[in-house]
């Protein structure tokens, strides 16, 4: 008989940026504002190290700090989901034993970056890991966003075989978040990302929860509040918030570079930062993009200390 999966926490799990002070080093005062907006705002995890985070351009001591920071000034008053970006399943079982450390309360798996490897070596690899973790896993396909990713018959087989996989972070639209739903039968959580994007209706298609951004934190778990509750009014209620941040979501998610340029421009200024210093390469932004992310993040108040 199958073991029973892991239960993942449904809910908004904004991912955090990473800020940096202008000598380039991680920003402590900022990464500690942005956690506490977090939990304030009502979002029902944090998630940390994934393709919001710039993991790429962090050192391994770097990741290190982040997790030690954002550990502490969590404090395990909301599930920390961790992400972890690694070229063998080795580097990537230290990491997760570093999350676990940190107290997270699940890892997010993301493929090494060898593009056009057989499914089945990506669906070892992920295996491997899972089997290794002491807390659940997530696995996250991102095909648009990282060149690679599992078809729904390798998310149900890597789902089948492997008991403590239990969630997929489906990068894609509402309708493909439905497929992976499906194509599970119920044996994992799925989330979805893209800032977002969709949100009402990734929910109405089963999806457990979102892992968007900060900028847009509270009014994302407000919303999802709202449609857990289940009735008429409280789907009026969550469409219309919804429809406050469409625009801010639409501008940001336009590519990664833009959202890494923007989003955490509209979330500087919501969490009454200075000014946002970029770790190259980035996005350059334009006085054209400034001034609408300046106007979009004017619309919302400020988010909560």
């Amino acid at each position: 008989m199958r073991n029973p999966v892991p239960a993942i926490s449904p809910g908004i799990y904004p991912m955090l940026y990473a800020f940096f002070d202008a000598r380039n080093r991680l920003d402590r005062g900022a990464m500690r504002r942005q956690v506490q907006a977090v939990v304030a705002s009502g979002a029902h995890g944090v998630a940390m190290l994934g393709l919001g985070t710039e993991v790429g351009k962090l050192s391994a001591d770097e990741r290190r700090t982040l997790l030690d920071w954002v550990g502490e000034d969590l404090g395990g008053r909301l599930p920390l989901a961790v992400t972890v970006a690694e070229q063998t399943a080795e580097a990537a079982i230290a990491s997760v034993r570093a999350a676990e450390a940190a107290g997270a309360a699940y890892v997010i798996l993301q493929p090494p970056s060898i593009k056009g490897l057989p499914e089945e070596d990506y669906i070892r690899f992920f295996g491997k890991v899972a089997d290794a973790a002491r807390v659940p896993v997530g696995v996250q396909n991102a095909p648009d966003y990282i060149g690679i990713g599992l078809s729904l018959a390798g998310i149900r087989a890597l789902a089948e075989r492997h008991p403590n996989v239990a969630m997929i972070k489906a990068e894609g639209s509402a309708l493909y978040a439905r497929q992976v739903v499906e194509a599970t039968e119920g044996r994992v959580a799925v989330f979805n990302g893209r800032c977002g994007l969709e949100l009402t209706d990734n929910l109405r298609a089963g999806c457990s929860g979102m892992i968007p951004a900060v900028e847009s934190a509270d009014v994302q778990a407000a919303v999802f509040d709202l449609m857990r509750r289940g009735d008429a009014e409280g789907e009026r209620e969550a469409e219309r918030l919804y429809a406050s941040i469409l625009p801010m979501t639409v501008f940001v998610i336009q590519s990664l570079d833009s959202f890494l340029c923007y989003g955490k421009r509209i979330a500087a200024a919501r969490l009454g930062l200075g000014a946002v210093h970029d770790r190259q390469p980035a996005l350059a932004p334009t006085e054209l993009g400034l001034a609408w992310a300046s106007r979009l993040a004017a619309a919302l108040p400020p988010l909560p200390a």
